[in-house]
């Protein structure tokens, strides 16, 4: 027995009810007329670099959106909508994009790059992000979603590491039941290669696609998956990713770390800028001390929690997801954390990937054929076995909250996989061909325009109001204090930051 598998024998309500979650959720800005709104962050917001819920993500277009830790399903989307309301207030008539594909885009260079100031921690967070504009194009960088971070008392790393292996086994499931992301505007394949269809003019996409954010077209990379990080242990998973921060990659290495004027173009030309830039469905985390390395954090003191990032933003939700979505993820969680967790090998990652692509394109169809092991399985026989396994957890999680939701969550996803008509990425479809002339760009704006009315339509208390302004006015100051606090030259604190001894200990 694993020690995974240990964590939930005898597991009592306690632990149940010591589950700890949180969501960070990207949406990009824009223009009432659906065209990114290329004007900086807003001061109303506070500063970027120090606010603890409203920051920028790749683009000075991209605003996401954080909740503290709760102990509660429903107090995290009700945090997460104070957010967002405080947020469409102070945005002047600008729309948050529903979609987790992008809006209509100018031309690549004209994107604009998160700015922070000009502190050297700021200056840094630009330069990593045109380092990702050189390396993977701007537009693949506006691509939005929702993170779930999800932790458990009493989990080792050795169990999260059972967990994560689990979870990217079955991932196919979630891009199944949430993926939300069947069509793009065609501007964002513009000069690309790619394997879609024309649904209509001006949009692109494929009949029973779930998720083209996690496919070809969204946060992959040639360069990393050649990387097949394992995940059978926080020493190998350490090592692979030392190994991609501090190892010059050739193609990198020709596009500089320097402009010939002195200008940074990436903070470094080893395969990873920094950790943040390893892609994965899901991550080992770890709260980190002022100034240091994640991957120094997990090497020192373990995992801590885990944080999932396949969930496509459901336009058809006022912030993206709601609660029986963050339930169902619970359920899945718990599930991975209970199953035994063999190793992984590089042929199983190859095979977890091409499931991935598979229903990310295709995951609606008809018979669609999943690997599992050294056999072809169909997608819903293998989603109903799942989830028919979900069924004990999630009664334990009704009697520890004293509720049927997590119930409910399960029975719904049971239906859903029965009835793929019903699931977002076909509501998506539907929507788009009967009410929209089939325009993604249409569909996307009117439910924007949609979501920040129904959000004015309920204001903020004054006292909250007055909370969030007290909270933007703080961030200010910080970023003010660290911009006074920098002794250091630019290039310098570059340096030592990026230190290859910074990392941790090396496997």
């Amino acid at each position: 027995m694993t020690e995974s598998n240990t964590a939930l024998v005898g597991m009592g309500t306690q632990s149940l009810l010591g589950i700890r979650r949180g969501i960070e959720k990207e949406s990009l800005r824009c223009d009432p007329d659906g065209a990114l709104a290329c004007t900086p962050h807003p001061t109303d917001l506070g500063s970027a670099l120090t606010h603890p819920h409203i920051t920028t993500d790749f683009s000075e277009s991209q605003v996401e959106l954080i909740t503290g830790v709760h102990a509660g399903v429903q107090s995290c989307i009700d945090e997460l909508r104070q957010v967002q309301k405080f947020t469409l207030q102070s945005m002047g008539d600008a729309l948050l994009w529903v979609s987790s594909m992008p809006c209509e885009l100018p031309t690549d260079d004209a994107i604009p790059l998160g700015q922070y100031g000009s502190s050297n921690v700021g200056q840094a967070k630009t330069v990593y992000r045109s380092g990702l504009g050189h390396r993977y194009g701007r537009r693949m960088q506006t691509i939005s979603g929702i993170h779930y971070n999800w932790s458990m008392p009493g989990l080792s790393s050795e169990a999260y590491f059972g967990l994560i292996r689990n979870f990217r086994r079955h991932a196919f499931l979630l891009l199944y039941f949430f993926g939300a992301s069947p069509a793009v505007c065609e501007s964002f394949v513009a000069g690309r290669a790619h394997s879609l269809q024309a649904l209509s003019p001006g949009t692109m996409g494929l009949p029973y696609a779930t998720s083209l954010r996690m496919g070809r077209l969204g946060y992959q990379s040639d360069a990393q998956s050649a990387l097949a990080v394992s995940y059978n242990s926080l020493e190998g998973y350490a090592a692979s990713l030392h190994q991609a921060l501090t190892v010059p990659y050739a193609p990198y290495q020709a596009i500089g770390v320097q402009a010939p004027d002195g200008h940074f173009r990436q903070l470094t030309a080893s395969l990873l800028q920094i950790e943040n830039e390893f892609y994965g469905t899901i991550r080992p985390k770890r709260v980190i001390f002022q100034g240091e390395r994640p991957l120094h954090a997990l090497r020192e003191r373990g995992v801590e929690y885990v944080e999932v990032r396949l969930m496509d933003l459901d336009p058809f939700e006022p912030v993206g997801i709601n609660a029986r979505t963050l339930r169902f993820l619970d359920v899945f969680l718990l599930h991975c954390l209970s199953l035994p967790s063999p190793a992984d090998s590089p042929q199983e990652i190859a095979a977890m990937a091409r499931n991935q692509q598979c229903v990310a394109e295709r995951g609606r169809e008809p018979g669609l054929q999943l690997q599992r092991g050294d056999a072809q399985v169909a997608l819903t026989d293998w989603g109903l076995d799942l989830v028919r396994q979900f069924a004990p957890l999630a009664r334990a999680l009704d009697a520890a909250h004293g509720c049927t939701d997590y119930t409910e969550a399960v029975v719904h996803a049971e239906h859903a996989l029965r009835h793929p008509e019903t699931l977002p990425s076909a509501r998506v479809l539907q929507s788009m061909a009967q009410d929209f002339g089939g325009s993604f760009a249409a569909f996307a704006k009117a439910h924007s325009v949609q979501t920040k009315a129904q959000e004015l339509a309920t204001p903020l208390q004054a006292h909250e109001l007055a909370h969030f302004e007290q909270l933007a006015q703080a961030s200010r100051l910080q970023q003010r204090a660290i911009e006074a606090a920098d002794t250091l030259p630019f290039a310098q604190y570059l340096t030592q930051y990026l230190s290859p001894e910074r990392l941790g200990r090396s496997a």
